[in-house]
């Protein structure tokens, strides 16, 4: 049977109008995806955070047709919770383009208002914090706001940003170190005395610090682990290669061979022989 709404859905150059309309059929709880109908939040949430890191996938790779893929299932994401949340008489997608429009209008004075624009990009973050913590009201911790979900790394730097501009600190990359080394002698007593829970507590410490030095170093710690996971990546695949020629698996070597090999691969890949 034709519905109205068949002409939107059908209809390319719909815009996000179209997909709006296909997201409400899907969750039609009579003639809808049995699967979509079924979602809620908590559900759909997973989904999201791995669409975004897709999204950045294809920006390291830089991909502008997987970007362009991966914006529109990210873009998805947002209607597909907005469209839940209508269903509950919570909000609608037009009150959250109202809301971020606001909001960027209101962080943006020097771009929307009388602020002058005469100040380093340094300036308008801070500006931006400082916005932030006045829409936040004075009653509130200045660690609150900063996101649950994030993955933990970013989460730490945050906190630690937060906890920075009240001024509780280290004011030299120095006393970091030593106190990575601190947490690592207090690791290496509990691995010692094999209690599981201090164990995990002071590998949390030691990982928590680790953040806070690449916050000092001006590195991002997601991204330079990142960075050495595609390395290690490489350079493993490189051993199994080097392996093959052998006639060997990983599985028919040994470590001492291997570790031989990755020795190996390792100056080529530092050569740039990769």
């Amino acid at each position: 049977m034709t519905r109205a709404s068949d002409v939107t859905i059908f209809t390319k150059g719909g815009g996000i109008a179209r997909l709006r309309e296909i997201m409400r059929r899907l969750r039609d709880p009579d003639t809808g995806c049995p699967w979509d109908v079924e979602q809620d939040f908590d559900t759909i949430a997973p989904y999201t955070i791995e669409e975004a890191y897709e999204v950045a996938d294809a920006i390291a790779r830089g991909s502008m047709a997987d970007l362009k893929d991966e914006l529109g299932d990210l873009l998805l994401q947002v209607v597909y919770h907005t469209q839940m949340a209508e269903e509950a008489g919570a909000f609608t997608f037009a009150d959250v383009v109202e809301g971020i429009s606001e909001k960027m209008i209101r962080r943006h004075p020097h771009v929307f208002g009388d602020e002058s624009r005469d100040k380093s990009a340094a300036q308008q973050t801070a500006d931006w914090e400082a916005a932030k913590a006045a829409e936040r009201g004075a009653d509130v911790s200045a660690l609150d706001g900063v996101a649950v979900g994030l993955p933990a790394l970013t989460r730490a730097v945050k906190l630690q940003k937060r906890a920075a501009r009240v001024g509780f600190d280290w004011p030299d990359r120095g006393d970091v170190i030593a106190k990575i080394a601190e947490e690592a002698a207090e690791l290496h007593e509990a691995v010692a005395g094999l209690d599981r829970a201090e164990i995990a507590e002071e590998y949390g410490d030691l990982a928590f610090v680790m953040a806070n030095l690449a916050r000092h170093l001006d590195l991002d710690p997601e991204e330079v682990l990142r960075g050495a996971n595609a390395k290690f990546m490489r350079r493993f695949k490189a051993v199994e290669a080097e392996l093959a020629v052998l006639g060997k698996t990983p599985e028919q070597s040994d470590l001492a061979e291997m570790d031989a090999l990755w020795d190996k691969v390792k100056r080529r890949d530092k050569a740039g022989e990769l």
